[in-house]
């Protein structure tokens, strides 16, 4: 029988914060959807984000007393899951993650890599 390891969940730049200063309701829900990626499940709302090609990038959109909050996190790498950005849509237009905030998704998932790299290369040596 396989011993169960849970996957460490990496909070990228601000992610942190952000998360702590969400509504106790909607930070429930975010850490509901981490934890289960972290045990290699996939919570029931989590939906790939488009323009990433596949699942490896996850969303979790969150409706809270008439303001909508999202949160990003990549299941791509096996040692970790990397929490990418979290925050609230402010944009009462359409259902689209705003550029800005995709540009910033795609940085941090840059990084995510970069960190991924160095932590195979330090298990490896």
């Amino acid at each position: 029988m396989s011993e169960f390891r849970k996957k460490p969940c990496e909070f990228l730049a601000s992610t942190r914060k952000d998360m702590q200063a969400l509504p106790d309701d909607v930070r429930d829900v975010f850490g509901f959807a981490l934890y289960a990626a972290e045990c290699g499940e996939k919570h029931p709302d989590a939906k790939p984000l488009k323009g990433f090609g596949g699942a490896g990038v996850l969303e979790i959109v969150e409706d809270y007393d008439g303001d909508t909050y999202r949160a990003v996190y990549t299941v791509k790498f096996a040692e970790a899951v990397y929490v990418l950005h979290i925050f609230q849509k402010k944009s009462k237009t359409g259902r689209t993650t705003p550029k800005p905030d995709m540009d910033l998704i795609k940085s941090r998932l840059k990084e995510a890599e970069r960190m991924h790299k160095a932590l195979k290369g330090k298990k490896s040596a």
